[in-house]
């Protein structure tokens, strides 16, 4: 599974913190580089406490010759300081950036001139036209913080309309969540592609916890199952991998635009999904 017209797989890594991880992350991109990715979005953490982590992950990125795409978060921050992110950006070839409102770091006594993603959607674009390629950040089963699901789906919608041009989906395991939230998206004229959100399952604990704190539902009979492996980090991972490989395969086979996978640095369970796919 590939990269084409009509399909794009992308990928999501963390800004290593070691030069260890650097060295270890390097390996892992240049095994997934293999799947084709349409390009590899790097995170960063709150008040850009990681930035400049990001900014040389990216940077190795594109001198591997692939799309390097920064997660770049506003909140705190003043716009003399986001035109001048922006202008490091473009310097160094950037061309997709992933616009996030981001969370308040501690100490903080205010949102700064950016309160919210679509805030930082617009200066982009009135900043640098159509230079970058913008995404967006999706919520199928509702931003933990949203006061409803229609407040959050209106919020999304303002994001579109500020100019993003696709988005990405928080990681979910129920597809049904995904179509009815594209569906009502659509409604309200929020059509750009909304690519899917993969987490691979390898860490019964890690998911269960991970998915509590971002607002993601694991459906009962998975998260049991999980459960009732205990510690057979084995069975965890084969169970992992017929579940999410049979959540890609009923997305593709239902025409979504692309599967981005978070892959927390690993390349293994990645690679076996996409091979299973193919298969």
């Amino acid at each position: 599974m590939s990269v084409s017209d009509d399909f794009q797989l992308s990928l999501e890594f963390f800004p290593p913190k070691t030069p260890e991880g650097v060295t270890k992350l390097a390996a892992v991109r240049s095994e997934l580089y293999a799947l084709k990715p349409a390009f590899c979005s790097v995170t960063y953490g709150a008040g850009g406490s990681t930035q400049d982590g990001t900014l040389q992950t990216v940077q190795s990125i594109l001198s591997e010759g692939h799309a390097g795409a920064p997660h770049f978060s506003c909140i705190g921050a003043d716009a003399a300081t986001i035109r001048e992110r922006l202008a490091e950006f473009k310097a160094i070839g950037v061309k997709r950036i992933v616009a996030l409102r981001g969370d308040l770091p501690s100490g903080y006594g205010g949102f700064g001139e950016f309160r919210y993603a679509s805030d930082l959607v617009a200066f982009i674009r009135a900043e640098t036209g159509d230079h970058f390629h913008i995404e967006v950040a999706a919520y199928p089963e509702m931003h933990p913080q949203a006061r409803s699901p229609q407040a959050d789906l209106q919020a999304y919608a303002t994001k579109v309309k500020a100019g993003a041009d696709s988005a990405i989906t928080q990681f979910f395991f129920n597809s049904d969540a995904y179509f009815r939230f594209v569906d009502d998206a659509y409604a309200l004229g929020a059509d750009i592609p909304v690519v899917p959100g993969i987490m691979p399952i390898t860490n019964a604990s890690g998911i269960l916890r991970f998915a509590d704190s971002c607002g993601a539902d694991v459906p009962r009979w998975i998260r049991l199952r999980l459960q009732s492996f205990g510690d057979d980090s084995a069975s965890i991972k084969a169970f992992g991998l017929d579940v999410v490989t049979d959540l890609c395969d009923q997305l593709r086979t239902a025409g979504v635009p692309g599967l981005h996978f978070y892959s927390m640095n690993q390349s293994a369970t990645v690679l076996e999904i996409c091979r299973r796919l193919n298969g």
